[in-house]
């Protein structure tokens, strides 16, 4: 039986698209976006220029914009998303099961309540993590209302480990829990990267090494880890240079440091989805040192999608799953520089065909492919009746 899901997202997500058109070669999807993002919007939503995806979001699956009538639209704030109208698409959708990605918007518990209505079983699928959750006050009323909250949904997909601990944290049995993991387009990204690799090749660089930032570039980030952790390779006499992809309020202090420390970096400015697989491809290791509030870092899905091993803070949401400390990349704990020198230093010491032949085996599992069956598990389940509630 081809089952019928739906899906609410605040806009076309990059990320997204590939879970769209893999879960609609498996079901009959339909995709409902909250909001029309423009170029500002994306600006404001943190990446510290305007601009448009220049990638193509919205081929291979059905969807549609639902009115959003907030009175001022954004992705960025709960009542940013308020759309009434997903009640009617519920009720004559006829769906065998819904996805929403969490509940930080109104259209979100908007669409939970029609699906209640309408009888129709209602998913989330999000990426918290407990590391870096608020104590205090904060975190004891959160200890009374999440457990209540969660249990309006009647299946919770995880992406990885930390949001599976999450949700057991809050009280999500087993028997509700699917995994649907995190991912990117993990084919686009080795094509492309293959591509560039063949047409650039990395001849002539006097065997010097690329470590790789790709972020925003704000303090959650902490991209100055980069700067002065190369910087002390550098001083250690080691040939690697420092390439920057994205914008933000950090870069003047992060140029100002690289000079100081005289490394050779280069600021690429915001890398759109079309450039970026050859920018991986042209390093030997992405870096991403953020604080908890990076609860997953897609950034190294992408990476290793392109064959190049990672280094991350513990506090990273990825690294429980994607990182095999001597295979695909290496973990220093948030905010020490020494240790995040010693870690990038180790990996850029590492076999280039082992370490692409453990990444491909990560990739393999954390694919649109394995997000997509997770969808289809849990729906099935709600459908035979297995009780999960």
């Amino acid at each position: 039986m081809t089952r019928r899901i739906g899906f609410l997202v605040s806009h076309p997500i990059q990320y997204y698209a590939p879970i769209f058109r893999e879960l609609a070669r498996r079901c009959d999807l339909t995709v409902f976006f909250a909001h029309r993002q423009d170029a500002t919007g994306q600006g404001q939503a943190g990446y510290g220029v305007s601009f448009e995806w220049d990638v193509d979001l919205l081929s291979g699956y059905e969807s549609r914009f639902l009115r959003n009538v907030a009175r001022v639209p954004s992705t960025q704030t709960f009542a940013g998303c308020n759309t009434p109208e997903i009640a009617e698409r519920i009720r004559e959708g006829r769906f065998d099961a819904f996805v929403v990605p969490g509940w930080s918007l109104r259209s979100y518990w908007q669409a939970v309540r029609s699906c209640r209505r309408a009888g129709v079983p209602v998913m989330v699928r999000g990426d918290s993590q407990l590391a870096g959750q608020r104590g205090g006050a904060v975190g004891k009323v959160k200890g009374v209302v999440f457990p209540h909250m969660l249990k309006q949904f009647d299946a919770c997909l995880y992406v990885g480990r930390r949001n599976r601990e999450y949700l057991e944290h809050y009280g999500v049995p087993a028997r509700r829990l699917f995994f649907s993991p995190h991912c990117v387009d993990n084919d686009a990204f080795e094509r492309a990267s293959d591509a560039a690799r063949a047409a650039a090749g990395r001849g002539g660089d006097g065997g010097r090494r690329r470590v790789l930032f790709v972020g925003r570039l704000v303090d959650s980030k902490r991209p100055m880890d980069v700067v002065q952790s190369v910087a002390r390779l550098v001083a250690q006499g080691r040939p690697v240079d420092l390439v920057i992809a994205g914008a933000g309020e950090r870069q003047g202090e992060m140029e100002e440091a690289a000079r100081a420390g005289g490394v050779d970096a280069t600021f690429l400015g915001f890398v759109n989805q079309s450039r970026l697989p050859a920018v991986y491809a042209s390093s030997d290791v992405v870096v991403l040192p953020s604080i908890a509030i990076e609860t997953w870092g897609l950034v190294v899905n992408e990476a290793m999608a392109c064959g190049v091993p990672a280094v991350v803070s513990d506090a990273v949401g990825c690294w429980p799953d994607l990182i095999q400390p001597g295979e695909t990349g290496a973990v220093a704990p948030l905010g020490d520089v020494p240790a995040l020198a010693a870690a990038i230093a180790s990996v850029l010491a590492f076999d280039p065909d082992a370490t692409r032949r453990a990444l491909a085996g990560r990739m393999d599992i954390y694919s649109p492919a394995r997000a997509a069956e997770g969808v289809l598990e849990a729906a099935d389940a709600l459908a035979g009746g297995s009780g999960l509630r």
